[in-house]
């Protein structure tokens, strides 16, 4: 049984008095069209069998209200806790419209990062977390240094794929395949370790993930020359680890900071990604010429690996979940069954299409991560300004060295950026995150394009087209990662994480290397065997990814459109003035202030 409030209009009050301030609950047995039942000691007035007197203007989970409900604004503070910072005093029942910067309605909604007077400053933090803001910031920097550790294992490997080529004796499509198989058990894993970081503790499952890893990842070193099969299992299992903290580490941020205070955190992790992924190919490149042997560049992560569990025991608390963007009245949240929130989540298409825009941005850097090297060394081979890498012999690191200087650099900058752009931005356009995004997609397909054409005829163009190229696409990373945390709720974070590495692994980078392999080597089979041949073929195969990120800059486009609708049901949620609808169940929420509406009840639901 629910109950609707009213101002008492409706019910004529004990003792005779009928137009008593004081609202009366009114409980709605059924509201399908069964007449409402007054409650005890009060008579049914004229009109009562027809229609409730509940609180308007009406917004429901679909953003529309019901047509013609009649309600007036009652002091509901006792009654409805939640409403009461909503609610205006009967003096200032007019029809200005919602004011800005209230918190759940779309004067703050249509910008995340407005000024809300229930978003808690240092001192609310530390006492919803129970953390101290060095403390929290001390969290972030350990997870940092484990985001920096994960992908710069992951692109030592390109530093030295050459001479893993070499090494093995294997093709283009079999190189591919060592970052696919990795590619897709991180995948594979991830909805669990999403699943599981929903309603366990974080902070435990990334340990022992990491432990694990850190273990296959030094065993992967001591592979024999003829079990190549060996090595792609063992790179398949690195991704238990890496899935345990991917889909995690995001939400325990989330957890910390609010507002733009998550904004700058989330784009310090994710200069970790492009840092990484850079210091991956210079400890790749430099160990291997220090050793002289390129076995040892596999063996330096491993160590940093157990330092990082060490750090994550000693620092890292758990933070309760959600608890930052609750107001202080807001029920709880509580974690629903795993097929309630996949049904939640496919009917967010701002989750969806950011996803699929992210999908796009993790094909173009997962084709590059793995073939710009290579591509690169076989450039300056047809320019005659290296000798070739042939059998027995060590391959040249140079190109690896400085490629990973430029995606350190580009990193740093387009996420920066991309986060400063945004920032502004969405001072006066709500849809800026993504159109940001769409923006860094779209200019750098043709960049990316002229640096692979000009790659014949001088490399130093090559170098500042790839330049500009990955900068504009680095614009991506830490957006849309706030994105998807301000479009769901923090009950289903791990879970929207770990689908979304998913879908950008399934259509991204876990195809996308040994596609570009593959589509070389079918090349190659109808050409004379030259080294010419070779480079033309990766060549025009790496050409898809200019193609792939323009269609990613369309997907981020879509997001733009549903964005705002999106974020503004998610924060109801968290406030407690929105429940999940199903088909026959469309929740009530009320917004502040607006017009008096008549409605039948049937037509309401509360």
């Amino acid at each position: 049984m629910r109950w609707a409030p009213t101002r008492g209009e409706g019910w004529p009050q004990p003792g005779g008095g009928g137009g008593s301030d004081s609202p009366q609950p009114v409980p709605v047995s059924d509201l399908t069209g069964v007449p409402l039942v007054p409650p005890r000691g009060v008579s049914a007035g004229a009109g009562t069998h027809d229609r409730a007197r509940v609180p308007t203007p009406v917004l429901c989970a679909s953003g529309r209200a019901p047509l013609g409900v009649r309600a007036h604004f009652p002091r509901l503070g006792s009654l409805h806790p939640p409403f009461s910072s909503l609610l205006p005093s009967q003096a200032d029942d007019t029809d200005d419209g919602p004011a800005p910067g209230t918190p759940g309605l779309p004067g703050s909604m249509g910008n995340p990062k407005s000024e809300d007077p229930e978003v808690p400053d240092r001192e609310g933090l530390q006492r919803i977390t129970g953390l101290s803001s060095g403390r929290s910031a001390l969290i972030v920097a350990v997870l940092c240094y484990i985001n920096l550790l994960n992908y710069m294992d992951r692109f030592t490997v390109a530093g030295v794929l050459p001479d893993i080529e070499q090494f093995f004796d294997i093709g283009d499509s079999s190189s591919g395949l060592i970052q696919t198989v990795f590619i897709s058990s991180y995948m594979v894993l991830a909805p669990v370790f999403g699943y599981l970081g929903d309603r366990y503790n974080r902070k435990y499952l990334m340990c022992g993930g990491i432990a694990f890893w850190s273990l296959v990842t030094l065993g992967s070193s001591f592979i024999p020359r003829e079990r190549f099969w060996l090595l792609l299992l063992t790179r398949g299992l690195v991704g238990v680890g890496e899935a345990s903290y991917s889909t995690i580490a995001p939400t325990l941020i989330a957890d910390l900071f609010v507002a733009d205070q998550r904004s700058r955190m989330l784009s310090v992790f994710y200069f970790a990604i492009p840092v990484g992924s850079g210091l991956g190919y210079i400890a790749g490149s430099k160990v291997k010429d220090v050793a002289g042997d390129w076995h040892w560049a596999l063996r330096v992560t491993p160590g940093l690996g157990v330092l990082a569990v060490l750090l994550l025991f000693l620092v890292v608390r758990e933070p309760p979940r959600g608890a930052v963007e609750r107001h202080s009245h807001s029920p709880p949240l509580n974690p629903t069954s795993w097929w309630e929130d996949l049904r939640a989540l496919a009917r967010n298409p701002s989750f969806i299409l950011s996803s699929l825009g992210f999908t796009a941005v993790a094909f173009v850097t997962g084709s590059l991560a793995l073939w710009a090297p290579a591509f690169l060394l076989r450039s300056r081979v047809v320019l005659g300004e290296t000798p070739p890498c042939l059998p027995g012999d060590s391959c040249s690191s140079s190109d690896s060295l400085i490629f990973g200087l430029i995606t350190c650099l580009t990193g740093v900058l387009g996420v920066g950026l991309g986060v400063e752009i945004s920032r502004r931005l969405r001072r006066s356009n709500p849809r800026a995150d993504p159109l940001v995004c769409a923006a860094g997609l779209l200019g750098s397909s043709p960049f990316l394009f002229l640096s692979l054409a000009c790659a014949r005829g001088s490399i130093v163009a090559t170098y500042i087209f790839i330049f500009i190229g990955e900068t504009l696409l680095s614009m991506n990373w830490a957006i849309v990662a706030d994105i998807l945390l301000y479009v769901v709720i923090p009950t289903r974070r791990s879970t929207a994480e770990a689908f979304q590495i998913v879908l950008s692994h399934l259509l991204g980078d876990a195809g996308s290397p040994y596609l570009i392999g593959l589509i070389s080597d079918r090349l190659r089979q109808g050409w004379p065997p030259s080294f010419l041949s070779e480079f033309r073929a990766l060549q025009f195969s790496l050409m898809l990814c200019a193609f792939m990120g323009a269609l990613g800059g369309a997907a981020f486009l879509g997001a733009a459109i549903f964005i705002e609708g999106d974020r503004r049901r998610a924060q109801l949620h968290v406030q407690g003035l929105l429940h999940e609808a199903g088909p026959a169940d469309d929740r009530i929420v009320v917004p502040q202030r607006g017009r008096s509406t008549r409605v039948p009840v049937s037509s309401v639901l509360i």
